[in-house]
């Protein structure tokens, strides 16, 4: 018992530095994560956490494998009219649990789809060819061969290589897309799935003008927008659904207001010749991919999508002024900004810079963490390798959660620049800085959170007088709290 003691003490000492460290002494700028509010927190460790709820429509009724499920069951059902709601779509889909699964359902599905109705003893094949955004040109892991893709797209057997072809940017601005050049691509290739969206992400993807494109074709491809990182920013940055995808992917953990989840929507009614597709991505999702779908998360994305349907447009309204904002004075303040100064740099929630002059981009990551700004390495279009990253992503979501606005970013790009230009320590400045920006917004107010996390954490542990001990712990036994 006391080595058991000692491990579980030692360990909740490194938690609690880790979490003040990250919570109240950093400003966070990577762009795919977030912190969630603390409800959605307490509603991940309620007791769904730890129970299953298997599930699959059969015979045109969806049927449960577990007893004790009506709760989840009716969370989940909530949680997708809650996101069909922000989406403006008819179906959704939430049981990967992650961006990347939802991707690889997708994948899984259009494989399924495309091997409907093959005469008896034909060989399944994979689909033909897919058009998506270049690594290097800042497309998303998951959607390469190398990631999600890897299985799903046949070989070009003279070259060996996936056959994969990408959207061409444009050359005095590799963030843009070259439309000219993607239609006479799409024309010349006819993939069967065009999957949009990006990891490195300033500007929107050419969905409209790709969706009209390819209206008129006899077979014309699945139009697919990954949307992991700008999630949280749909429709202020850009709404695929109406502008011609068939089907989103998405992170709910990056721009959206988590937990770490993954969501497929689109709008397939019965009746649309992509119907047979959404239910093969059904019975992907379950059986094809995931057994238990990680409950506790369900439950906490549901209060989640609560806080985006109520605080949607202020919230992606400030984040993307505070990412111009941002990127403005940090060039104002000499740090090289990639993109285009005549749209602000950027259109969704991340800044990137081009730090190769004052050193590798690992490196300047790892200086601007030890004064405690966290941000990513990452390689430009123009780096031949990652390791040799001239780039530095930032994204501005987590801290406008904080209740950064416009002019707060500029003292923190000047800040940044101090560590990039000069090499100066400003770890002190920074955490002292940090102390401004501790309470969440677009979120309930603190006291009412408070009051229903009580609620919840109540029922959490029936053990007789835990939840009232853990609580007089917390406050201190005269209720004015302690360290």
């Amino acid at each position: 018992m006391s080595s058991l003691l000692d491990k579980a003490a030692a360990l909740a000492s490194r938690a609690a530095d880790n979490n003040r460290w990250r919570q109240a002494e950093t400003f966070n700028l990577i762009p795919s994560e977030t912190t969630p509010s603390f409800l959605v927190k307490m509603f991940e460790i309620s007791d769904p956490s730890g129970r299953y709820a298997e599930h699959r429509t059969m015979k045109g009724e969806e049927v449960y494998f577990y007893q004790g499920v009506d709760f989840i069951r009716d969370v989940e059902i909530e949680a997708r009219e809650e996101l069909g709601r922000y989406f403006g779509c008819r179906e959704v889909e939430l049981r990967p649990i992650s961006g990347q699964m939802a991707n690889e359902v997708v994948f899984k599905g259009m494989v399924k789809f495309i091997n409907r109705g093959r005469a008896e003893g034909q060989a399944p094949r994979r689909m033909r060819l897919v058009l998506n955004n270049d690594l290097t040109m800042g497309g998303h892991l998951s959607s390469q061969p190398m990631g999600a893709l890897f299985n799903y797209v046949e070989t070009d057997l003279r070259t060996g290589k996936e056959r994969v072809v990408h959207i061409p940017q444009l050359k005095d601005n590799p963030y843009k897309p070259d439309l000219d050049s993607l239609g006479a691509l799409l024309e010349e290739h006819k993939p069967e799935l065009v999957v949009f969206g990006k990891s490195m992400f300033l500007y929107p993807e050419p969905v409209a003008f790709v969706s009209k494109l390819v209206s008129g074709w006899p077979e014309r491809p699945v139009l697919m927008f990954d949307m992991a990182h700008v999630l949280g920013l749909y429709g202020a940055f850009q709404e695929p659904l109406a502008e011609g995808a068939d089907l989103v992917t998405g992170s709910t953990h990056k721009t959206f207001f988590g937990p770490q989840r993954g969501v497929i929507a689109g709008n397939l009614p019965a009746g649309s010749p992509l119907r047979p597709l959404w239910l093969e991505i059904k019975s992907r999702a379950f059986p094809g991919s995931t057994s238990n779908h990680h409950l506790g998360t369900l439950l906490a994305l549901l209060m989640a999508v609560y806080e985006m349907n109520a605080f949607k447009e202020e919230y992606q309204k400030q984040v993307r002024s505070n990412a111009k904002a941002f990127a403005r004075a940090l060039k104002s303040h000499g740090v090289p900004v990639e993109g285009d100064p005549a749209d602000g740099f950027t259109e969704t929630h991340q800044v990137l810079l081009r730090v190769r002059s004052f050193g590798r981009g690992m490196e300047i990551a790892r200086r601007l963490e030890e004064n405690n700004i966290v941000a990513n390495y990452q390689a430009l279009p123009d780096d031949e390798t990652f390791l040799e990253s001239s780039g530095i992503r930032m994204g501005v979501q987590e801290m406008t959660r904080f209740g950064m606005k416009e002019k707060d970013f500029d003292t923190l790009a000047g800040l940044t620049a101090e560590v990039v230009l000069k090499g100066k320590s400003v770890r002190e400045e920074v955490r002292k800085y940090r102390s401004r920006f501790l309470n969440m917004s677009f979120c309930l107010p603190e006291e009412k959170a408070v009051e229903l996390a009580a609620r919840i954490w109540r029922g959490a542990f029936p053990s007789p007088g835990f939840a009232d001990r853990f609580a007089r712990r917390l406050l201190g036994d005269d209720g004015k709290g302690k360290e």
